[in-house]
């Protein structure tokens, strides 16, 4: 949607962005001494240790908004891609007339039923073994995105492309273009979105 030159900008504009934000974070970790000061566990406990008053208020308030919405954004994300699976087989055993139409609310609730389950689970912060599943996952679904990139791409024509994404008139109308815009810079803001909790994910693996 972006094209060939406002998408690659974007990616590398998030990316520093994340980069400069990550090591601010870090470097608020501990308070005086880098080595021996005193550590602050949570984000709301470095505000209030560097800023303090309203700016602890403020700042959480930002922050749990944020996690809220990109809370709503996994859980969307994760229900879209159950019902694409499930509707993906459904077109491999009954063929592609067949209607293997999904209904997304419903993976919606159940993904909403498992997280609650989950959070009943005691010391769930303290399960190093989930965050190693959890990477070994990202990297697999990254992998298998690449992939069936270069194998689509490899197999034949892929459609036009441009160094403006799509044309307006020619893809898509002006209302679609702009949708649409926004809707990329969204999903590369949502990639990076591991930032807000950057000092409760080091005091996992110091303690």
């Amino acid at each position: 949607q972006l094209g060939w030159v406002a998408g690659p900008l974007t990616l590398v504009l998030f990316a520093v962005i994340t980069f400069y934000t990550c090591g601010l974070l870090a470097d608020c970790y501990r308070v005086g001494d880098p080595v021996t000061g005193k550590r602050n566990y949570t984000y709301t406990e470095a505000v209030r240790s560097y800023l303090g008053g309203w700016y602890v208020w403020f700042c959480g308030f930002c922050q749990y908004v944020n996690m809220f919405g990109t809370g709503i954004g996994y859980t969307i994300t994760a229900s879209t891609s159950a019902a694409a699976l499930k509707k993906s087989n459904c077109f491999h055993w009954h063929g592609h007339k067949a209607d293997c139409s999904q209904y997304l609310s419903a993976y919606i609730i159940g993904f909403g039923v498992v997280q609650v389950i989950f959070c009943q689970v005691p010391n769930f912060h303290k399960l190093s073994w989930l965050s190693i599943v959890a990477a070994i996952m990202s990297f697999s679904y990254a992998t298998i995105a690449v992939g069936l990139s270069l194998a689509q791409t490899i197999s034949g024509p892929t459609g036009r492309t441009s160094l403006t994404g799509t044309e307006v008139g020619v893809d898509v109308d002006a209302a679609q273009k702009v949708w649409m815009t926004f809707q990329a810079l969204g999903n590369v803001a949502f990639a990076y979105s591991y930032t807000i909790i950057l000092i409760e994910i080091q005091v996992l693996y110091t303690i």
